[in-house]
């Protein structure tokens, strides 16, 4: 059954129209914009990610969003929600031209990346031990962790320190990482770690003999047209990028500058954050990773290596990217080979090759949050978009054809009481008349269950 949703006046002020009219840039322009009816899916259920973003800003999660979901070779919904910054002056959301702080998808579009190539090229070896990289990582059982361990995150290295308590200078903070003590054995079990995907990223910039943003830039981001994608963003580009912190500890509100403090003190470029981006650019490099590893005639890594990255691993990991297992912003309709990352400031990418569908999903809730828990808001957010997009796919054997009675942030369970109203561009807080209503569907398939797990 379809689901087709009241869209009130005040709505309106947050959203342009569902489906884009205007072409996509891309290499020989082959990232089109289609109907979703022509990619076998439906524009009423694809609409349920409107009230879904629309919930968060109202809650006071984040001031705007940027997302955009493609099928079968074309882009079906893009859209920007509310602006880069609260208030009634600030920036509308473009998924073509805003720039968010993408966090942790710098280890999967950034660094990762650079990996695949460098393994096509055979100047990356995953069963090699680091050190033959990285001579200088030493110390404990540290001769045993493998380039393998580093992108499954099975490494022995602890999740992170606070390099930017310690370090004065980029070099003092890289040797605090090369010098951190293992926390367990090598192989033995996986801990999510920052510090590994920095050390993951000093391996491919000795294996590519330069800086990691300056690889990624010539081998990456130019050749498929991501001319938003970058590390330490040039000054006069500030007006259109998201901020995010307004009381860091370096002292000064962050826009502009990495989010995460250790990056920040690594020098702004790391091979656990530090990369920033606009919606439409990732639709691209998603749909580059949905054809094997290359788009309008420009390959950049082999078919088979972009399988062996993606599949899935253990503990829900695969080679740098996570698994769609039903956390950390995949929702539970994505196919068990669907593949993403989600990063702190609010940020989600997931790829589905079972569907041929990827979501890209860029907010900044960590900009002067209105509600006391963002971080449970962006969790139902980023699960639910994935839903809808997931539920939105009507041809066999992907459809589903009952939809759930209500969503998680319909349901808003432990989101708490706004600190106090969200001002929205041009708009204010629906009343209760207008409101937009819940999901209707049949009272035979459960809600979906809320879940708030984050992660970097």
């Amino acid at each position: 059954m379809h689901l087709h949703l009241f869209l009130p006046a005040v709505g309106m002020a947050l959203a342009g129209p569902a489906v884009p009219l205007r072409p996509v840039t891309s290499p020989d322009n082959e990232l089109r914009v289609r109907q979703p009816a022509e990619v076998g899916m439906s524009a009423d259920r694809l609409e349920i990610i409107d009230r879904v973003v629309r919930r968060g800003i109202w809650a006071g999660g984040y001031p705007g969003a940027a997302v955009i979901v493609g099928r079968k070779g074309a882009i079906v919904y893009e859209q920007g929600f509310g602006a880069l910054a609260w208030g009634t002056t600030a920036r509308p959301v473009a998924p073509d031209e805003s720039i968010y702080d993408v966090a942790s998808l710098t280890k999967v579009v950034g660094t990762t990346t650079a990996a695949m190539i460098l393994y096509d090229r055979g100047k990356l070896d995953l069963d090699a031990k680091v050190q033959r990289y990285l001579p200088e990582f030493t110390g404990g059982k540290k001769g045993d962790v493998t380039v393998r361990m580093l992108l499954s995150h099975r490494s022995g290295l602890p999740a992170g320190r606070e390099l930017w308590r310690k370090a004065k200078t980029p070099a003092a903070a890289k040797r605090l990482v090369l010098e951190t003590r293992l926390a367990y054995t090598p192989g033995r079990m996986m801990i999510y770690s920052d510090l590994g995907a920095d050390v993951l990223g000093w391996v491919v910039e000795r294996a590519a003999g330069e800086p990691i943003d300056r690889f990624l830039k010539r081998e990456v981001f130019t050749p498929l047209g991501m001319r938003n994608t970058m590390f330490r963003p040039a000054d006069s580009l500030k007006y259109r990028i998201a901020p995010t912190e307004q009381h860091p500890p370096r002292g000064y509100p962050v826009r502009g500058e990495v989010h995460d403090e250790n990056a920040f003190a690594l020098g702004g470029v790391a091979g656990h954050a530090g990369l920033f981006s606009s919606a439409l650019d990732l639709a691209v490099f998603a749909q580059m990773m949905l054809n094997g590893g290359q788009i309008g005639g420009v390959r950049l890594i082999a078919d088979s290596t972009v399988r062996l990255f993606t599949e899935h691993v253990r503990d829900a990991r695969a080679l740098g990217w996570e698994v769609g297992n039903g956390e950390h912003g995949a929702g539970q309709f994505l196919g068990r080979r669907a593949f993403g990352h989600t990063g702190y400031t609010g940020t989600s990418l997931w790829i589905d090759p079972e569907r041929e569908m990827f979501v890209v999903l860029l907010t900044n809730r960590v900009h002067a949050a209105r509600v006391r828990r963002p971080a449970v808001v962006i969790a139902d957010v980023r699960a639910d978009v994935a839903d809808a997009a997931a539920l939105a796919v009507l041809d066999e054997p992907h459809a589903i054809p009952v939809l759930p009675a209500s969503f998680r942030t319909d349901i808003q369970q432990d989101w708490n009481k706004p600190y106090r109203r969200a001002r929205v561009r041009q708009s204010k807080a629906p009343s209760p008349a207008q409101r937009v209503p819940a999901a209707k569907s049949a009272p035979t398939k459960a809600s979906i269950p809320s879940k708030s797990v984050v992660k970097r």
